[in-house]
């Protein structure tokens, strides 16, 4: 999506980003115990789980006629290649004596796992939560150097390092998720790769925050986030930067960071399913045009559904050598025009009430002719958001940035907001922004 830049230019908007078993269930489901078959689509399948029945005659598959224990991804992508749905055995899971406690290094059985089964409130204020959130940013940027370092120079990825990142930044989204997207909104972007890194990965865990996951759920997600792009870190860094259009030749060599990240992730500890679904299908479309499987609808995992719009949504934003960045509430336009197409509707639209008709960070000009950037959601009142004044009615910089809330300014007279600005296109400094809470 976000690199697809194939001859000519793509105009700067582009986000580039059988029915039932004629078989009886195998008899070694109905041993000694009392069966709990549940049926499962084969995008949702997990390493560890027991698939009892299928959706069509075990003769019809290469699968042994007394079901097939999921011991490790290849089980997993050979019933993807055959099966829309399973029935697995809940009571019968296959356990392996390496399983470590990190989220990152065991592979999640739980059929519950995206069950939306927490709701999540602010903790705090954005004002308690902003040093926090300062400091798990530092912390998430500091650990990414660390991981670009391991795997430019060879070394193995290490799974310490991602959960170092990623814990501190899901603590802090949890706690309060505008004042994370704030700061790291502000921050400068010195390098794409590693801000878009960042920025998926909180952007991940705000939207599992939003669909009410657990946090163990949330914790995989912002870490495929953090990962879903490592392979590029095997690329040539002017081919990533080139800011011309590609040729088919070096569109393919772009592409190939996928199984580049699969590789770094196979030789690493990190075998968590909804990690690697992600590296592998974020660039998946829900129409199969995408790649590298074109796979379609709820074939796509989950997750990779989930990162795909993540990803399409801050590439827009951010700028790019080959084209601007665009206002946060023009990206959720074009993502809610490819829904059905690239997107899966259902998801487009809680993406959207996550974030925000006029999502954190946006840049915003008010009725009353001031800029401000917005500070915090009002769950009540979508349009109607905490904002920093950043000028006077006549566009010229303020000396202290103030705070308002828009809840306050309602009726005849009161203040609305009338439209949303590109980055850049405020010619006033933000770096200090951070003092105004």
């Amino acid at each position: 999506m976000a690199t697809d830049r194939l001859a000519p230019a793509r105009p700067t908007h582009d986000i580039r980003c059988p029915d039932h078993a004629h078989r009886q269930p195998p008899t070694v489901c109905h041993m000694t115990y009392e069966l709990e078959e549940r049926r499962m689509d084969v995008a949702d399948l997990q390493v560890g789980m027991y698939v009892c029945r299928l959706d069509r005659p075990w003769e019809e598959t290469p699968f042994p006629l007394q079901g097939l224990a999921l011991a490790s991804m290849d089980n997993i992508e050979a019933l993807r290649r055959h099966c829309n749905y399973v029935y697995i055995d809940a009571r019968r899971l296959v356990t392996d004596p390496q399983t470590q406690a990190s989220v990152l290094v065991r592979s999640q059985v739980s059929t519950q796992r995206f069950d939306r089964s927490t709701t999540y409130a602010s903790a705090v204020s954005v004002e308690a939560e902003l040093p926090h959130a300062q400091k798990a940013l530092d912390n998430a940027a500091a650990m990414l150097d660390r991981i670009y370092e391991d795997v430019t120079s060879g070394r193995e990825l290490s799974a310490e390092h991602v959960e170092g990142a990623v814990r501190p930044l899901v603590a802090s989204v949890l706690r309060n998720v505008d004042a994370f997207l704030w700061v790291d909104g502000l921050r400068t972007h010195d390098s794409y790769s590693y801000s878009h890194a960042i920025s998926c990965s909180a952007l991940a865990a705000a939207f599992g925050r939003h669909m009410g996951f657990a946090e163990e759920t949330i914790i995989s997600l912002a870490a495929g986030g953090l990962l879903m792009d490592v392979g590029k870190a095997r690329l040539p860094r002017e081919l990533l930067e080139r800011p011309g259009p590609l040729s088919l030749h070096e569109m393919e060599r772009v592409r190939s960071h996928v199984p580049e990240g699969l590789d770094i992730l196979a030789h690493s500890r990190i075998v968590e399913p909804d990690v690697l679904d992600i590296v592998r299908h974020h660039h998946e479309h829900y129409d199969g045009s995408g790649y590298p499987e074109h796979l379609m609808g709820s074939r796509i995992p989950l997750p990779g559904r989930m990162l795909a719009i993540i990803d399409a949504y801050d590439a827009m934003v951010s700028p790019r050598p080959y084209r601007p960045a665009i206002s946060r509430h023009a990206a959720l336009r074009h993502i809610y025009a490819e829904r059905e197409r690239w997107f899966q509707a259902e998801l487009v639209e809680q993406f959207q009430v996550c974030m925000g008709v006029y999502p954190t960070g946006s840049l915003v000009e008010l009725s009353t002719g001031e800029i401000a950037i917005v500070m915090e959601q009002n769950q009540a009142r979508r349009l109607r958001p905490r904002v920093v004044l950043l000028s006077t009615p006549q566009k010229q910089r303020v000396n202290d940035f103030q705070v308002i809330d828009l809840m306050n300014h309602e009726g005849p007279g009161g203040i609305n907001i009338v439209r949303s600005l590109a980055p850049g296109s405020c010619p006033i400094d933000t770096s200090d922004l951070f003092l105004a809470a």
